[in-house]
C-alpha cells in the first residue's frame, strides 16, 4: 500500500489503535488487547476472574483493582497508573460515597491505554482463592511465654509511700511466686495508664507476663484470655492460626493471598523488582505488613475477639519473605553467595513492623537456615522432628523453590530446588491456583483414553450422576497443581506420553483427545482444559530440579534409599504421594512412608508460640544443620538430566514398581559426564521430539 506521496506505507495511521500487553495477578493470565479497550471486558476477554453485579455502572464497586507500578523484567515492560485512563465522574461518585483505597480502580470505569501489571485483590474475585492452609490437629505440650495474672493490689497509704508499679510487682511475687522468674520490669505504656486500671479495676487488675519478667499489659478486673497468631509467610499465600495462649485451642485458622504477588509471583522475580526500581524493596514490605495486618484482623474476628487482644506472634517464612517482612532488602539473596542478613531468631515489637495491635504485642521469627532455606523450612523441621529420630526422613516443602531436608538425629542436612511456579499451576496453559472450578483429581482409561476427573468445590466426579449441577455456579475454570501431577501420572500409566515425556501422536487414530498443536500434540479434558506438549515440560522440568536437589543431599549422606518422606506445605497436602512417585517427585520408598503432613510449616510457628523450650530447640537445631548449596555441586546437572524422565531414567523404582503397573523403561544410562560427553544425544533428542 502507499500513501498519497506514493510512499510505501503499512495501512496504519499515527492514530491507530495499537496493540498493549496487559498482564494479571494473581492468576497469571496475559495477553494482547487493543488500546482503548475497556480494563473490565479485557478481563473477560482473558478468563480473568473479576466480580461485577452492576453492569459496569460503577455502583457495586465489585471490580476493584490495583495496577503495578514499575519496571517487570520477567514480563519485559514498565507498569503504572497512566497506562489507564483518568478516574471518570462515576468512579468519583463512588469514591466519594463509599470510598476507595489510595491507587485503587474500578475495572469497568478503566480504559486501557498502555501495558499494565493489573492486580486483582482477592475481594474483587468471583472465585476466592482457596487457601489451603489450615491448622492440624496434633497435640502441643503448653508452656507460652506469656501468662495472665490475676492480682489484687494494696491500696496506697499515707504511712508507706510506695508507688503503684512497686505493689503490683509486690503483689506477683507473693500471688504468683510459681511465674516470676527474678526481677520484674514495666513495659513503658503499661506504666502510662497504671493509675488508672488500678483504680477503675478497684485494685484489682490482671497483668500480662511475660517469661516470667516483664510486664507487657494490664486489665481492669479479671481478664480470661488473650490471643497468639502463629503466621507462616508464603510467598504465594500468608494463612494464620490464632490461639487462645491459655489453652493452646486454634479459635480461627484463616489465610489471605500474598499481596506482594502483583510484584511477582516467584521470588527472584519480587528480588529483581527491588533491583530495577528504586523503592520497590520498600513498597514489597508494605504490601506484606498490610497483608498481615489484614490476616490478623479477620482472623480476631472469626474468633470473635479484637486485634489488641494478640499479644504475641510467631512468624515463618522463606528467606525473601523473611527479609522484605523485616524490612530487610533482599538483594543480596539474588546472587551468589546468598548472604542473609541474620541466620538468628529475632525478636521486635509488633509495632516495629507496623502492625496495629495490642501495645505490648511481641513478635518471634524463627531462624533462617540458609540463603534459599529459611525460616519455614525451620519450622517444618520442629514440626516433624527428624533431630529426633533414628529413621532418615526426607523432608520436602514444595513451592516455587523446594526446601528440602534430609537427615535424622545424627546428620541434617539442607538445599533448595528452583522448581519454579509450574506446581502451583503457572506455566501451564490451562493452569491455575487452587480455587473452586479447578480440576484436582484426574483418572483415564487405559482402553478408550477418556478422563474422568473432579473440580473443587465439589465431591461429585465427572462421569457421575449431577456432576453438571454441582458445577454450574463455578464452571470448569482450569486445573490446579495436584489436577496437574495426576494427569501427567495417568497418562503416563495410560501410555499416552512416553518416560520423556513425549505425547504420542500415534494415538490420535484412536481418540479425539489427542489432537495435533503445530509440531506437537496435545491430550483434551475438556472443550477449554487441555495438556500441552510444553506442559508436560514445564512439570518435567520443575520435578527434575527437585529430584537432583535431593538427590545431591542422599548422595552427601552415602544413601541409596530412605525410611520416610514427608510432603509439606499447602501443595504437598494435596498431591496423591503415588502419582508424585510416578512423575519422579519423590524418591522410590514404600507408598505408605510418604506422608502429606500438611501445613508443617505453620505447625511448628504454632509449637514455638504456645511453647518457648521449642524456641530454644529449633535455635540449637538450625546451627547444627549442614547446608549443601546446589548451584555449585558439579553433580547436579546430571542428576537433573536423569531425572527429566518418568519417574527417572536409570532408578527402576522397585517399591513404586511393585505397586504400580509401569510401562516399559529402557534403564540403561545414556546421560553426559564428563568422563564420557558423547552419551549427550539421547538427552539431546528428547529435548528436540518436544
Amino acid at each position: 500500500m502507499t500513501d498519497k506521496n506514493g510512499a510505501e506505507s503499512d495501512g496504519k495511521t499515527a492514530s491507530s489503535p495499537k496493540e498493549v500487553k496487559i498482564v494479571f495477578t494473581p492468576s497469571g493470565r496475559q495477553g494482547q488487547v487493543v488500546t482503548g479497550t475497556n480494563l473490565l471486558q479485557a478481563a473477560r476477554q482473558l478468563g480473568v476472574d473479576i466480580d461485577s453485579v452492576c453492569g459496569g455502572r460503577a455502583m457495586c464497586g465489585r471490580c476493584q483493582i490495583d495496577v503495578g507500578e514499575g519496571q517487570f523484567a520477567k514480563h519485559g515492560i514498565t507498569s503504572s497508573a497512566a497506562s489507564l485512563s483518568a478516574p471518570s465522574s462515576s468512579e468519583a461518585r463512588y469514591a466519594e460515597k463509599r470510598g476507595l483505597p489510595a491507587g485503587r480502580r474500578l475495572a469497568c470505569q478503566c480504559v486501557i491505554q498502555n501495558n499494565l501489571v493489573i492486580d486483582v485483590p482477592a475481594t474483587s474475585q468471583v472465585h476466592n482463592q482457596l487457601v489451603r492452609k489450615a491448622a492440624d490437629n496434633r497435640e502441643i505440650a503448653l508452656n507460652p511465654p506469656i501468662r495472665l495474672c490475676f492480682i489484687e493490689v494494696r491500696e496506697p497509704d499515707m504511712h508507706e509511700p510506695s508507688g503503684d508499679l512497686r505493689r503490683v510487682i509486690e503483689a506477683l511475687h507473693t500471688q504468683w511466686p510459681d511465674r516470676v522468674k527474678g526481677e520484674v520490669s514495666c513495659a513503658v505504656h503499661v506504666l502510662q495508664s497504671l493509675q488508672g486500671c488500678l483504680r477503675k479495676g478497684k485494685w484489682q487488675i490482671t497483668v500480662g507476663l511475660r517469661d516470667g519478667q516483664q510486664i507487657i499489659a494490664i486489665w481492669p478486673g479479671l481478664k480470661t484470655q488473650i490471643l497468639g497468631a502463629a503466621i507462616d509467610v508464603g510467598s504465594t499465600t500468608i494463612s494464620a492460626q490464632l490461639c487462645d495462649m491459655n489453652t493452646g485451642e486454634v479459635l480461627a485458622a484463616t489465610g489471605i493471598m500474598n499481596p506482594q504477588i502483583r510484584f511477582g509471583e516467584d521470588l527472584m522475580s519480587r528480588v529483581s523488582y527491588g533491583l530495577m526500581n528504586e523503592g520497590g524493596a520498600g513498597e514489597m514490605t508494605k504490601a506484606v505488613r498490610d497483608g498481615l495486618q489484614q490476616l490478623l484482623e479477620g482472623g480476631a474476628k472469626q474468633a470473635g475477639c479484637e486485634p489488641e487482644d494478640v499479644l504475641e506472634i510467631v512468624l515463618v517464612g522463606n528467606p525473601v519473605m523473611h527479609h522484605l517482612l523485616l524490612g530487610i532488602d533482599p538483594i543480596e539473596l539474588g546472587g551468589a553467595p546468598f548472604a542473609l542478613a541474620i541466620d538468628s531468631a529475632a525478636e521486635m515489637r509488633a509495632s516495629e513492623i507496623d502492625l496495629r495491635l495490642h501495645p505490648g504485642s511481641m513478635v518471634y521469627v524463627l531462624p533462617c537456615i540458609a540463603g534459599h532455606v529459611g525460616a519455614d523450612a525451620a519450622g517444618v523441621v520442629l514440626a516433624e522432628g527428624p533431630q529426633n529420630r533414628e529413621d532418615i526422613s526426607l523432608l520436602i516443602d514444595v513451592g516455587t523453590n523446594a526446601e528440602i531436608v534430609l537427615g535424622n538425629k545424627d546428620r541434617l542436612l539442607a538445599a533448595s530446588s528452583p522448581t519454579g511456579p509450574a506446581f502451583e499451576g503457572a506455566q501451564i496453559s490451562a493452569g491455575q491456583r487452587a480455587a473452586p472450578g479447578a480440576i484436582e483429581r484426574m483418572r483415564i482409561d487405559p482402553e478408550t483414553l477418556e478422563p474422568r476427573f473432579s473440580v473443587i468445590g465439589s465431591d461429585i466426579w465427572s462421569n457421575e450422576e449431577g456432576f453438571a449441577d454441582a458445577i454450574k455456579d463455578t464452571g470448569i475454570t482450569g486445573i490446579c497443581g495436584s489436577g496437574i501431577i495426576e494427569a501427567l501420572g495417568e497418562m503416563y500409566l495410560a501410555g499416552i506420553i512416553s518416560a520423556e515425556g513425549v505425547i504420542d501422536g500415534n494415538l490420535a487414530s484412536r481418540t479425539d483427545r489427542i489432537r495435533a498443536n503445530g509440531r506437537t500434540f496435545s491430550y483434551h479434558i475438556t472443550d477449554t482444559v487441555s495438556i500441552l506438549q510444553n506442559d508436560v515440560r514445564a512439570i518435567q522440568l520443575a520435578k527434575a530440579a527437585l529430584h537432583a536437589g535431593f538427590r545431591l543431599l542422599m548422595d552427601k549422606m552415602q544413601l541409596e534409599r530412605v525410611d520416610r518422606v514427608i510432603l509439606a506445605g499447602a501443595f504437598g497436602s494435596y498431591i496423591d504421594p503415588k502419582y508424585a512417585m510416578i512423575l519422579g517427585m519423590v524418591p522410590d520408598c514404600p507408598l505408605d512412608k510418604v506422608i502429606a503432613a500438611g501445613n508443617s510449616a505453620g505447625a511448628g510457628a504454632r509449637m514455638a508460640l504456645l511453647n518457648t523450650d521449642q524456641r530454644r530447640a529449633i535455635e540449637e537445631t538450625v546451627r547444627h544443620i549442614e547446608k549443601i548449596e546446589t548451584a555449585v555441586e558439579a553433580d547436579f546437572q546430571n542428576h537433573f538430566v536423569r531425572a527429566m524422565a518418568f519417574p527417572h531414567k536409570t532408578d527402576p523404582y522397585p517399591f513404586l514398581s511393585a505397586a504400580v503397573s509401569l510401562p516399559p523403561r529402557d534403564l540403561s544410562d545414556n546421560v553426559a559426564s564428563e568422563d564420557n560427553p558423547g552419551r549427550r544425544r539421547g538427552g539431546r533428542r528428547n529435548r528436540n521430539s518436544a
